[in-house]
């Protein structure tokens, strides 16, 4: 979980909605940076465990660029409108050097990573999602009942963060009490497929995470995302997830290939709502496109138009 071991420095970068914190290193020379967007109530130590396991695999993600996202990690509030978010995270891959970039996003962080590509399609090489926050999301935010039939995990977490904003002051107490003795991470059991087998210090980590306010404001932000943006986005998208997910629909993925011209998907069999911390070596494979993409597509607006699109297939893996 130590960014100066995985080679990363810690640097802010001012932008249009305040200093994003940021980790950053392990640059090759390439052009192009690969930026990581955490999902809610997380940070950029999220990624770890899969920064962790390109090394194992002698296969070194390079030119990383993590971002605390506003509202979470040392990344202060508030959480801003989704097209402001995406313009400042373009900012900070070019206040670091970077004409071009690949983006992965988690849960929320993969809607965020849609909609830098869908803003900036000259610039972005390609999209990988881990468990994206889908249509299936949305529908709890907006109709909490009738969504969370679906999605009751989801929904419930919704009113979690709601009590707790609604403790104040004595929310923090109450979580530190928690956390000390252990129920804490029982509570996060839903979040993985074998959370017996996570690092205490990624549960710890997700723990210091809960921040109500950031969650219940970005859940807001997204119950009127257009998600039609994402038809201008040229480069290929690739997507995984837990098949024990229980935060993002399955039929999510039909609605992604109906609008992205070129997605494939797949599933991992053993893991959660974390697969790139519960597989992160199967979650590295599965998004290998993403790593190899090193030149942006070109996009005029008649290629854009006229190319047919490429179905998104559902791939199972182990």
């Amino acid at each position: 979980m130590d960014a100066t071991t995985l080679g990363l420095r810690r640097t802010v970068v001012p932008t249009g909605v305040g200093p994003l914190v940021v980790r950053a290193g392990r640059a090759s020379g390439s052009p192009v940076a690969t930026v990581l967007l955490h999902g809610a109530a997380g940070s950029w130590a999220t990624w770890a465990p899969m920064i962790a396991a390109s090394d194992e695999l002698g296969l070194p993600l390079s030119d990383v660029v993590a971002v605390d996202l506003p509202g979470w990690g040392e990344s202060p509030g508030p959480v801003p409108a989704p097209a402001d978010l995406a313009v400042a995270v373009a900012a900070v891959a070019r206040a670091l050097g970077y004409p071009r970039w690949r983006l992965v996003g988690h849960s929320l962080g993969g809607v965020i990573a849609l909609d830098v590509a869908a803003r900036f399609p000259d610039e972005t090489v390609a999209v990988g999602v881990v468990s994206p926050s889908g249509a299936g999301a949305r529908a709890v935010m907006r109709r909490p009942l009738a969504g969370g039939i679906r999605l009751p995990w989801l929904a419930g977490m919704v009113v979690a963060m709601r009590i707790l904003r609604g403790l104040g002051p004595l929310a923090n107490p109450l979580l530190r009490l928690l956390r000390r003795t252990g129920a804490l991470r029982h509570l996060a059991r839903p979040l993985f497929r074998h959370p017996e087998r996570v690092d205490p210090a990624v549960t710890d980590a997700l723990a210091d995470e809960i921040r109500p306010a950031a969650f219940l404001a970005a859940a807001h932000l997204s119950r009127t995302h257009d998600d039609a943006v994402w038809r201008r986005i040229a480069c290929p998208v690739r997507s995984v997830r837990g098949a024990h997910d229980v935060f993002v629909a399955a039929a999510d993925a039909r609605e992604w290939s109906r609008i992205l011209r070129d997605v494939d998907h797949v599933v991992l069999a053993d893991s959660g709502h974390f697969a790139h911390v519960e597989q992160p070596v199967q979650t590295l494979r599965a998004l290998r496109e993403v790593w190899a993409a090193s030149r942006a597509t070109p996009t005029p607006a008649s290629r854009r138009r006229s190319a047919p699109p490429r179905r998104g297939r559902r791939t199972p893996a182990a």
